[in-house]
């Protein structure tokens, strides 16, 4: 195996588009990446399992002619180059087709998650402009009462809107034959927004230049290989499904698997079981889920389960334990942006020191840096602001909020805005998003630490802790936990549970109050928001002062 070091000397981004592109830097198109290159190799390009129990394969034969004849819809309508698409529709083979379609003619694909509500499409339609939008009829109400030049719906028996043009009928008037558009590497070709936990949500737009960067971390850091069964868990309403999920594994030649139906461990494990996953990825969330139900997983998962990354927050020790020692396999974390797509990770294809609870290292053709307040590069062993070096990083290709707001950017660097600890080996210890960590009695304690060492604790299903304002302490440490179903809460074991804490971890850092609540409120893609606990905390402070 080839070591972190040699890939980093060897990289050179000139080779890497020659080598990975059939485009070139002036000439590109995400439809001929994703599809239209690997026609003629009798390659499935998806496999889908549906919400009614029914699976079907797609070539990309197959995606191919289907993606043309929307395409072909497309330019009818007027919709051109550069223009936003949108899909609000579940994990469906229709997605994946308008996706491609929109790719095609050199259009921006915009992922409308499903389970937002009107007021949350209708700022993302209005600040993307989006010339159509494309849903099914269970998703259609929500578009009522906005403004939208086009709508195209995936009709079904209960469709309440019969004037909205018909995906299928459409796609059965029109040709399939439709010339890509070619573009430049700096142009658009997906419309994502950040999750807008701290305000309403920010633009990102991605030029086709990130989809060598996608490439670079599915090689290296996911290690996905031709021969390789696998599934992205994520849902591609999102970054990192749309990013590695979709684009990514399709750029390869590499198929993909699609599961309309909502995330539980149950069906979850049967997929895993029926196409022999060999390569997983997902959120730390969905790992969590499957750790708090470990006793479902049997040993033939082991036989075929040769591969396991997360992204989104960090692992807690336990489920890697659980994931090395009972499946045998190695799930590693691995960090990214929706801003940066996945950046610094624990490579599987690569040799390099692993470390428990550490995010890793930079993926070859980018560099990291950990900065102080005054945004200079700090020793090994320091805390400080996690940073990008865009001057030493040839496949970084973030261009600012909207395209041009760059508060973020300091310098040659952009800011993540994420606390971290410049490790003993030169990695990525994860210690908090910057508003995220606590100081208590004039310590830093990243809630990370706390949270991970509760899930130890056999009753803990999942955990939240924030600093809660304190005139004495600055803050003192809440921990919301949300217990699994056979466990009830008493003081009994509330007092168990801080002392665990306390000794396992430090006496200013364990949990002064614990709050045992059915739920954590998470963004539509499973991370925690600790932000609203604290507002929510704050809040009830200033209610009991009042009266």
């Amino acid at each position: 195996m080839k070591t972190l070091v040699e890939a980093y000397q060897e990289f050179d981004v000139e080779q890497a588009i020659q080598n990975h592109l059939v485009g070139t830097p002036q000439a590109i198109n995400a439809y001929v990446e994703c599809c239209e290159r690997y026609l003629g190799q009798n390659k499935t390009a998806l496999f889908w399992e549906g919400k009614q129990g029914e699976s079907q394969h797609w070539s990309f034969e197959q995606l191919a002619e289907a993606s043309g004849k929307l395409a072909k819809y497309f330019l009818q309508l007027g919709i051109k180059a550069g223009d936003c698409v949108a899909g609000l529709l579940p994990r469906t083979p229709e997605l994946l087709i308008t996706v491609l379609a929109t790719w095609r003619i050199g259009a921006i694909y915009q992922p409308l998650f499903t389970a937002f509500e009107s007021k949350a499409i209708e700022h993302r339609i209005q600040v993307a402009n989006t010339q159509l939008i494309v849903t099914n009829s269970e998703q259609r109400m929500k578009l009522n009462q906005i403004q939208i030049p086009h709508i195209l719906t995936v009709h079904s028996g209960e469709s309440c809107v019969k004037t909205d043009s018909d995906f299928w009928q459409e796609l059965d008037a029109h040709p399939t034959e439709c010339t890509p558009v070619l573009r430049d590497f700096d142009d658009d070709f997906l419309m994502m927004f950040t999750s807008g936990t701290t305000g309403l949500a920010k633009s990102v737009p991605v030029p086709l230049r990130a989809i060598l960067a996608f490439k670079g971390y599915m090689t290296h850091a996911v290690d996905l290989r031709d021969e390789d069964s696998f599934w992205n868990l994520a849902d591609p309403g999102w970054a990192y499904g749309l990013y590695y999920g979709i684009t990514g594994p399709l750029s390869l030649g590499h198929s993909i698997i699609m599961d309309e139906r909502s995330f539980n461990v149950d069906q979850a494990i049967a997929v895993i079981k029926k196409h022999k996953v060999s390569n997983l990825t997902g959120s730390p969330t969905a790992f969590r889920m499957f750790f708090g139900f470990k006793e479902k997983f049997d040993a033939s998962i082991k036989q075929h389960l040769r591969a396991v990354s997360s992204a989104g927050e960090p692992l807690t020790p336990e489920v890697i334990h659980w994931f090395n020692h009972d499946l045998d396999v190695n799930i590693y974390d691995q960090y990214g942006q929706t801003e940066l797509g996945m950046v610094i990770a624990n490579h599987h294809a690569l040799e390099h020191p692993k470390k428990v609870g550490s995010a890793g290292f930079a993926i070859p053709g980018h560099r990291f840096a950990v900065l102080n307040e005054q945004h200079q590069e700090v020793a090994i062993g320091e805390v400080g602001t996690l940073a990008i070096d865009c001057s030493q990083s040839p496949l970084f290709w973030f261009k600012g909020y909207e395209g041009h707001n760059r508060k973020s950017f300091v310098g040659q660097y952009y800011l993540t805005g994420d606390t971290v600890q410049l490790n003993e080996l030169g990695g990525i210890d994860f210690v908090g998003r910057a508003d995220d960590v606590i100081t208590t009695s004039g310590y830093r304690v990243g809630p990370f630490d706390v949270e991970s060492t509760l899930l130890e604790c056999e009753e803990v299903l999942e955990s939240a802790v924030i600093g809660k304002p304190d005139p004495e302490r600055t803050e003192i440490v809440k921990a919301f936990v949300v217990l699994k179903p056979q466990y009830q809460a008493s003081e009994n074991l509330n007092q168990k549970l801080q002392q665990y804490v306390r000794s396992r971890l430090s006496k200013h850092a364990y949990p002064k109050e614990i709050e045992f609540v059915e739920s954590l409120p998470k963004t539509s893609s499973g991370k925690i928001q600790r932000n609203l606990l604290k507002q929510q905390e704050i809040a009830l402070q200033q209610i009991q002062k009042a009266g």
